[in-house]
């Protein structure tokens, strides 16, 4: 599979600043130590599901003997639960590093549990979103010393999760609405962290936690008028947030490419706006569809195939829903059968060519 590296030697050698016996040499030896440049996947899957399973283990023990323990063991084992991971995540540094990074990272997960167990402990007066700043403050502060891309990550979960719990707590009658759009924007400005192969980790995380979250909180968002309590005027501080705060993010990752965020959150705020009415409207339908193809849009002036994929995923889950709310009921029940078949052979065939014509655009430029 022809790889980032390749069309670049191609292109200096093409321009006569390679001569071509030492590019095939490098190519040579590109391929001969392939497999040992980089950990292959099952290491990895090991080392995620590893770290999952050993947190839940040891969280699952403390829970199972919590009741049998006084006040001061309790507070022992909630530092000793941090604290051990840390101290083992330092002790195989040298030895193995992502090990390491897995072990930090399970310290900072454990931290979130014990901030709530001690808040248990000491019958601390109830308001969550404090907690989640503790452990969001941690994880910033795991992050800035250790430079592990998954402390990154957890700050970058914690943090606009904290937001949203304050919102939820102090306007618990009109909540939903601005958080889901926050969602939705920092979703959209996750996704366009990733700027090329090179990226970082930490980009490149962000970049799959935009892929995971942007269809979901899209989806939410556009059917926000379920909810009764969700008005677009309420909570200027909210929706202040909602929208600057992700396109203040926007800003640090992508500099002046963030306009093109500004963009998305215009999108964001109209399809709030329009989204007050308490059927179906066909107006949503088609601002989603629109959101969906200026996605594709995106993903082609900046050569990132996911965004291409996305917003072909979100066109088509936008036509299947309008049809299932607002076309099926209207036809018999084999009509609409037929019409549904119809739509997922022939929209679905159609939808794919469409993007395996737009991927293959993207890779020819690159």
């Amino acid at each position: 599979m022809r790889t980032d590296w390749e069309a670049t030697l191609a292109r200096w050698t093409a321009a006569g600043l390679l001569e071509a016996g030492a590019a095939e040499r490098i190519r040579n030896w590109e391929s001969e130590n392939a497999r040992t440049s980089g950990m292959r996947w099952p290491i990895w899957v090991a080392l995620v599901f590893g770290t999952i399973l050993l947190g839940a283990g040891v969280l699952l023990f403390v829970s199972a003997h919590w009741d049998e323990l006084a006040q001061g063991p309790r507070m022992a084992l909630v530092l000793l639960l941090v604290l051990v991971f840390h101290a083992a995540g330092v002790v195989v540094t040298e030895h193995f590093p992502p090990l390491s990074v897995a072990l930090h990272t399970a310290g900072t997960v454990a931290l979130g549990a014990g901030i709530a167990l001690a808040g248990q402990i000491y019958q601390i007066e109830e308001h969550w979103p404090a907690a989640i700043l503790l452990w969001a403050c941690g994880a910033a502060v795991a992050w800035l010393l250790l430079r592990h891309w998954t402390q990154g990550l957890l700050a970058a979960i914690l943090f606009p999760w904290w937001l949203a719990g304050e919102w939820v707590v102090r306007n618990p009658d009109a909540y939903i609405l601005p958080v889901s759009a926050g969602i939705c924007g920092l979703s959209f400005t996750y996704l366009t962290a990733r700027r090329a192969a090179s990226d970082s980790l930490f980009r490149k995380g962000l970049g799959w936690l935009g892929c995971i979250a942007l269809l979901p909180s899209a989806s939410l968002l556009a059917s926000e008028h379920w909810l009764k309590s969700a008005t677009f005027a309420s909570g200027a501080v909210g929706w202040t947030v909602a929208l600057l705060g992700p396109l203040a993010v926007a800003a640090l990752l992508r500099g002046r490419e963030a306009i093109w965020n500004a963009t998305a959150l215009a999108w964001i705020a109209v399809l709030a706006a329009i989204n007050q009415g308490g059927v179906d409207s066909v107006l949503v339908y088609i601002w989603c569809a629109v959101g969906a193809v200026n996605l594709v849009v995106w993903g082609l002036r900046d050569g990132r195939s996911e965004r291409v994929n996305l917003g072909i995923a979100g066109f088509a889950l936008t036509v299947l829903v309008f049809y299932f709310s607002s076309v099926m009921d209207r036809l018999g029940r084999s009509v609409s059968l037929i019409v549904l078949g119809l739509l997922f052979l022939g929209g679905g065939w159609l939808l794919e060519r469409t993007r395996r014509g737009l991927i293959a655009r993207i890779r020819g430029a690159a």
